[in-house]
C-alpha cells in the first residue's frame, strides 16, 4: 500500500481500538455507526465528507431528523441515542486523526533545494523494479545524482533526469530527495590511458606490498605482490 493507505488504515484502527475500549463485547454492533462517522467526516484533503465527494450533497443522517420535525414519527429515544453514538466516534476519530497528524508532524523535516543543486533521488523497493530498475532490497536506496531544474510549490522539486528515465515524471516531494554533501574522499582521481592501436595499454609498478613463499607439489614459488599505477595490486611470481 502507498502511505496515504497506510495512514488511514492507522487512523481507522485508533477509532475501531477507542470502540473496543469503550464499549467492550459490543463493539461490533457499532460498526455501522463507525463506518457512518467516518464516511460524514470532513477530510481536510477533500476539504468535505467522503459521502458528499460521492453522491454531491450532504447525507440526510439522523443528525439532522430533530430539525425537521421528525422526531414525533422516529421517537426521541432512537434520535438521542444515534446521535450519541455517533458523535462519540467522531470525537474519537477526530483524536486519531490528531494523534496521526502529531506523529507526522514530529518526523517531518523542512528540507529545501535550491535550483542547480545535486540532489540523490530515493528508490522505494516495490517501485525500484518497474521505475529505475532497481531489484531487490539490498540495492542502494537512492541513486543519482540528478540537478534540480526548478522548484514547484513548497516541497516538491523538478529534476534533470538521464534519457532512459525519460518515462519517470521528473517532480518529486522533497522527501525523496537527499541533499549531496561533497567529500573530498569520494573523489577517484583519473588518469588518461595511453590505448594502443591494438587495444593495449602498459602499465607500470608503483610499489611492492608484500612478499610470500607458496609450495606447490613439493615447489616452493616465490611470489610478490605488487601495486600497480593504472591498476589494482596483484600477486606476480
Amino acid at each position: 500500500t502507498d502511505g496515504q493507505s497506510e495512514r488511514t488504515i492507522q487512523t481507522l484502527e485508533d477509532m475501531l481500538r477507542a470502540l473496543v475500549v469503550d464499549r467492550g463485547a459490543k463493539w461490533e454492533s457499532l460498526l455501522p455507526y463507525a463506518e457512518f462517522a467516518y464516511n460524514n467526516s470532513s477530510h481536510s484533503s477533500i476539504q468535505m465528507a467522503p459521502y458528499e465527494a460521492l453522491y454531491g450533497r450532504k447525507c440526510r443522517s439522523p443528525l439532522y431528523w430533530d430539525d425537521v420535525g421528525e422526531r414525533r414519527v422516529l421517537g426521541p429515544k432512537m434520535i438521542e441515542e444515534t446521535a450519541e453514538q455517533v458523535e462519540l466516534i467522531r470525537q474519537r476519530l477526530r483524536t486519531a486523526q490528531s494523534r496521526q497528524k502529531s506523529s507526522a508532524d514530529h518526523h517531518r523535516r523542512d528540507i529545501q533545494f535550491e535550483v542547480g543543486e545535486p540532489a540523490f533521488l530515493k528508490v522505494r523497493p516495490i517501485r525500484g523494479v518497474v521505475r529505475f530498475g532497481k531489484r531487490g532490497k539490498l540495492h542502494p536506496r537512492f541513486i543519482g545524482l540528478f540537478e534540480v531544474l526548478e522548484r514547484v510549490g513548497e516541497v516538491a522539486n523538478r529534476l534533470a533526469l538521464p534519457p532512459e528515465l525519460s518515462g519517470i515524471h521528473n517532480i518529486f516531494h522533497a522527501s525523496m530527495l537527499r541533499k549531496y554533501v561533497c567529500d573530498p574522499d569520494h573523489v577517484i582521481p583519473h588518469t588518461d590511458i595511453q590505448v594502443q592501436p591494438d587495444l593495449s595499454y602498459e602499465e607500470r609498478p608503483v610499489a611492492v606490498l608484500d612478499r610470500q613463499v607458496r609450495r606447490l607439489r613439493k615447489r616452493d614459488i616465490p611470489l610478490v605482490r605488487i601495486q600497480w599505477d593504472l591498476h589494482g595490486a596483484t600477486w606476480e611470481e
